[in-house]
């Protein structure tokens, strides 16, 4: 016996022009029928909570899946698969597509060559699910915007559920970004972790999805926007805190990679708050109580 609910949807093509759609969503479980030998022209991430059973790709091999996992179907990929017809598994499963998916793929929050995919943990990807199932009811005039966005919030909690990595990302781009404003090249930093250059650009693009430099680089760009934005620094204070000697350097890589140059940056942005800047994070389900005018 197995219970099945499912939604699928058509978005528009204005829809599609957000990047990434919703085409469908459902939550199944029990001895389910085998899915395929198919073929796709979507993708579709399969959550597999509990259970386990058996998957088989384009390269003929039948691959054991054991929950917690992930099953990544590609478009244009052969694909067979199911659950252990003695226990059942079971499954949380969206389509999705849109041009969006090509980044995904190339930041490696969507893996084609890694079909399956253990998780150490389904929670914050089921609660994605459970907002695409929610956001399906019928006549919703949000249905496509909500789904979409939900999409996006699956791929990022897919990623962050990954049993090979840590929740917060691997422990060398964590080192990395301590360091980020120090004035190390590449082959510096791979040395401090006793690592190659190539071992390094390795390390960082399998866990960020970008070159160690790219890396480094959007960490101090945002360091250097946020005192631009919040404190009276001169351009070249600023661009000695997050690790440019060369304050005319730093202008032109700000310039070329925010669109604009500091000065202008701190003229639309400009928030100056003298002893007020604070790096706590607030937390918007609690803001502070602001006291009404007195009376």
């Amino acid at each position: 016996m197995y219970h099945t609910w499912m939604r699928y949807f058509t978005p528009s093509p204005v829809h599609h022009r957000l990047g990434l759609v919703c085409l469908g969503v459902g939550m199944q479980h029990g001895a389910l029928p085998t899915v395929g030998p198919r073929t796709l022209d979507h993708h579709v991430a399969v959550v597999i909570g509990a259970g386990g059973g058996w998957f088989r790709g384009a390269d003929g091999e039948r691959v054991t899946v054991t929950a917690p996992a992930l099953i990544w179907l590609t478009p244009g990929v052969p694909h067979h698969y199911g659950p252990d017809p003695a226990t059942g598994w079971d499954e949380s499963f969206v389509d999705f597509t849109g041009p969006a998916t090509a980044t995904y793929t190339e930041l490696g929050y969507i893996e084609p060559e890694r079909p399956v995919v253990p998780l150490a943990d389904t929670a914050l990807a089921r609660a994605a699910v459970g907002r695409i199932a929610r956001a399906a009811r019928r006549g919703n005039p949000l249905l496509e915007v909500e789904t979409g966005a939900a999409v996006h919030e699956l791929l990022v909690a897919l990623r962050r559920a990954r049993a090979d990595l840590a929740p917060d990302g691997d422990p060398v781009l964590q080192a990395l970004a301590r360091d980020a404003f120090r004035p190390l090249s590449v082959a510096e930093h791979a040395a401090r972790h006793g690592m190659t250059p190539a071992e390094l650009r390795t390390a960082v693009r399998r866990g960020a999805g970008c070159s160690p430099k790219d890396y480094l680089l959007g960490i101090r760009l945002g360091r250097a926007k946020e005192l631009l934005a919040a404190t009276e620094l001169p351009v070249a204070a600023v661009a000695r805190r997050v690790g440019y000697d060369d304050p005319a350097y730093f202008s032109r890589l700000f310039t070329r990679r925010v669109g604009t140059a500091p000065v202008r940056f701190r003229e639309q942005q400009g928030r100056a708050v003298p002893g007020g800047w604070s790096s706590r994070i607030p937390d918007p389900e609690h803001p502070p109580t602001i006291p009404g005018p007195a009376t």
